[in-house]
C-alpha cells in the first residue's frame, strides 16, 4: 500500500482515498467495507491559507504546520454525519435522526466550536468536584473551599498547552516548542492520546473510511474478525512506542492520573496484574482519600 509518510502527500492519500470509498454506493457495492449512506458521494472542502489566518485571529488559536495542511487540504466534508438513533428503548419508539459536524467546519460550525473549546475545561473541573475526585500531585493539598479548588485548576489550565477542536471530541494539542502534536480524546479527566501525530491519528480515525482492514478468520472462535492491515498496523505500534520526548507538559500528569492511560505513553501502568481485565483505578490519590474505581460521566 505504501502509505505516504510525507505529511502533505498523505492527506492527498486520505483525500483520494476516502472519497474513493465513499463513491461506493452501499446499496449495491459486494465489497466487505463499504461506507453508510449518509456519506455516500462525500467530498472533503479545504480551505485557504487566508481562511486559516482569519480563523486563528478569530478563535485566538494558533494552528501547527501540519494541523495548517489539514485545513488546507482537507479540513471537513461537504455535510454531516448522521447519527440515527431510537427515542427511547420501547420497541415502537420514534427514529431520531441527529446531525453533527463530522470533522469541524471553521467557517460554518461556530455554535459546536464555540461550545466544543469549553469541553475540556468544564468536563476536567466536573471530574475534579465530582464523584472522580481527580487532583494532581502537582496542586498541592486539596483545599476544602470549591472555590481555592476552581482557582488551582483554572491556573493550571491557563498554563497547559492549548487544546484546539479537530472532530467530537478530539483535539490536537497546539504548541510549537514540543517535538510531538499529539491528538488527545477527551472525556474529563478520562484521556487518552488518539495518535501521537496527524498522520497515525487520521489514520486511527477514519480507519472505517479508508478500506484498511481485512477480515481475518478466527479458528477458535469459528468466526471472522476485522483487523487493520500489516501496514497500519506497524506505523500504530510505532506510533505508541515509549520515547523520553514523547512529553506534553501538563497534560501528560493528567493523562497518568488513571491507570489506563499510560499505554499513551508506550507504558505499562505498574499496578496492573491481569492485562485482560482491571478496575480503572487512580494512580494518585491525595491523602486521607480512598481510591475508587473510575465512574464514568456521560456529562
Amino acid at each position: 500500500m505504501n502509505i505516504p509518510e510525507n505529511i502533505t502527500e498523505f492527506l492527498f492519500w486520505i483525500k483520494e482515498r476516502t472519497e474513493l470509498v465513499w463513491s461506493i454506493n452501499p446499496k449495491t457495492s459486494s465489497n466487505d467495507f463499504v461506507c453508510e449512506d449518509w456519506i455516500y458521494g462525500a467530498k472533503w472542502v479545504g480551505l485557504s491559507l487566508k481562511e486559516i489566518d482569519e480563523i486563528e485571529i478569530k478563535y485566538s488559536v494558533k494552528f501547527s504546520n501540519d494541523h495548517r495542511e489539514f485545513l488546507r487540504i482537507l479540513h471537513t466534508i461537504d455535510r454531516k454525519e448522521k447519527i440515527v438513533h431510537s427515542e427511547t428503548f420501547e420497541e415502537d419508539s420514534k427514529t431520531i435522526v441527529e446531525e453533527r459536524p463530522f470533522f469541524y467546519n471553521w467557517i460554518k460550525d461556530e455554535k459546536e466550536i464555540s461550545e466544543i473549546i469549553k469541553w475540556p475545561y468544564e468536563t476536567i473541573y466536573q471530574d475534579i468536584i465530582g464523584v472522580n475526585k481527580v487532583w494532581l500531585k502537582s496542586w498541592g493539598k486539596r483545599p476544602k473551599s470549591e472555590i481555592e479548588i476552581k482557582n488551582i485548576f483554572t491556573n493550571w489550565y491557563e498554563k497547559a498547552p492549548k487544546l484546539i477542536p479537530i472532530h467530537g471530541h478530539r483535539f490536537v494539542v497546539s504548541e510549537s516548542k514540543l517535538k510531538f502534536n499529539p491528538v488527545l480524546s477527551i472525556w474529563g479527566s478520562d484521556i487518552i492520546v488518539y495518535g501521537w501525530n496527524l498522520r497515525s491519528y487520521l489514520l486511527n480515525e477514519l480507519k472505517e473510511h479508508l478500506d484498511i482492514q481485512e477480515y481475518i478468520y478466527n479458528e477458535d472462535d469459528k468466526c471472522y474478525y476485522s483487523e487493520l492491515i500489516g501496514e497500519v498496523q506497524t506505523i500504530f505500534n510505532e506510533d505508541y512506542k515509549f520515547d523520553e520526548n514523547k512529553d506534553i507538559p501538563y497534560w501528560k500528569e493528567l493523562i497518568l492520573i488513571w491507570s489506563s492511560g499510560w499505554s499513551s505513553f508506550g507504558l505499562q501502568y505498574s499496578g496492573l496484574e491481569d492485562k485482560n481485565s482491571y478496575a480503572i483505578i487512580k494512580t494518585f490519590v491525595p491523602d486521607g482519600e480512598v481510591n475508587k474505581q473510575k465512574t464514568f460521566n456521560s456529562f
